[in-house]
């Protein structure tokens, strides 16, 4: 995540691909969209960036942030990718889409179960089929770690996402598809530590499900520019998993102070977060900041020369037979550096 070769300031690789180009963000007024338009605004000269979602509410103030008469080359298209008609007419001249549209909540896709496999399901087959009709040049699909091994229904249904993607690759010589995996953000809408602020402002103890809980650490800012990364990197059909830091939930309880709580985990929660299984590690090579785990073997094995992605990012490794990736088995973050990540976000 820290290799110097992709700071956004000097990769010109990356401005050939977004200056004077048109950049479609699905779910686009998420935490997400709103640091990728950040970025591309800061970094970048693209011609057009669309929003497309489906709550006005949330388009309105995401128009407050980025007026448009301030930043006229931003467009807000109210849809839902559910609906595949709006997505190919919004899609119409694309260069490159960010697909982060997703239902997420945990509980309530187990409540709603079939919602679930509307959106990130069939809703993802509608941004690849409208992607390939509209002749888009790239698609980069956000995924996450609950996809590996999934308990629940979300994995299950991001894991079906990111098989989607990958196989489009068959689908289209020009379209080029491929996916970032990464775990929960901090910061993110919904985040711990949003929740951890809320107790502590209504001096409530901190409610935690379990002592021995970990996470991955990634900032909102690691994330996109990981993202941007894999753009950058991608010769399609590929998943990018960053290297990251862990951290105890224990960890933020300290930085938080006050009393905690054990709640008991909840349904389709895990302990630990895996983002790379032993069952997909013979397709992985290991760079200094990031996995790239490869298509199957007999699906496109001479679009892939590994050589061509070490020459950028430095020497690979590939991954042993068996290897994973969990977060409980993984370096934690220092708790003072971990306090700075969360200050740097909100004020404890």
């Amino acid at each position: 995540m820290s290799n110097n070769k992709y700071s956004l300031t000097n990769c010109k690789t990356l401005a050939q691909k977004f200056n004077g180009k048109s950049i479609l963000i699905t779910g686009g007024t998420g935490s997400f969209g709103n640091q990728m338009i950040k970025t591309l605004l800061e970094h970048f000269t693209p011609r057009r960036i669309i929003i497309y979602s489906r709550d006005e509410y949330k388009q309105s103030l995401m128009q407050e942030k980025f007026n448009p008469k301030l930043f006229p080359n931003i467009r807000y298209f109210i849809g839902d990718i559910r609906d595949y008609d709006r997505l190919e007419t919004a899609l119409a001249g694309v260069d490159i889409v960010f697909h982060a549209a997703a239902l997420k909540q945990v509980p309530a896709i187990e409540y709603n179960p079939y919602e679930a496999v509307k959106t990130n399901i069939i809703g993802s087959q509608n941004v690849i089929r409208a992607s390939i009709k509209n002749g888009v040049s790239q698609v980069m699909a956000i995924s996450t770690d609950k996809c590996v091994n999934p308990t629940n229904l979300y994995g299950g249904t991001k894991l079906c996402a990111e098989k989607l993607f990958i196989n489009a690759n068959i689908l289209s010589e020009k379209t080029k598809f491929c996916a970032a995996r990464y775990g929960n953000v901090l910061g993110s809408r919904g985040s711990v530590i949003h929740l951890f602020k809320d107790f502590k402002d209504k001096g409530a103890p901190l409610k935690v499900t379990d002592d021995r809980m970990t996470r991955f650490t990634v900032t909102l800012e690691q994330a996109i520019n990981f993202v941007l990364m894999g753009v950058d990197l991608s010769v399609g059909g590929e998943i990018y998993v960053p290297v990251l830091p862990s951290y105890n939930i224990m960890q933020l309880v300290e930085i938080f102070g006050g009393e905690h709580k054990i709640t008991g985990i909840r349904p389709g929660e895990k302990l630990h977060e895996m983002m790379l299984s032993e069952y997909e590690s013979h397709l992985a090579y290991r760079f200094d900041d990031f996995f790239i785990i490869t298509p199957l073997e007999d699906y496109d094995v001479q679009r892939f020369q590994i050589e061509d992605f070490s020459a950028v990012a430095g020497k690979a490794n590939k991954c042993e037979a068996g290897t994973n990736y969990s977060s409980g088995e993984n370096e934690l973050i220092n708790t003072s550096e971990l306090k700075k990540l969360v200050q740097d976000i909100i004020q404890i």
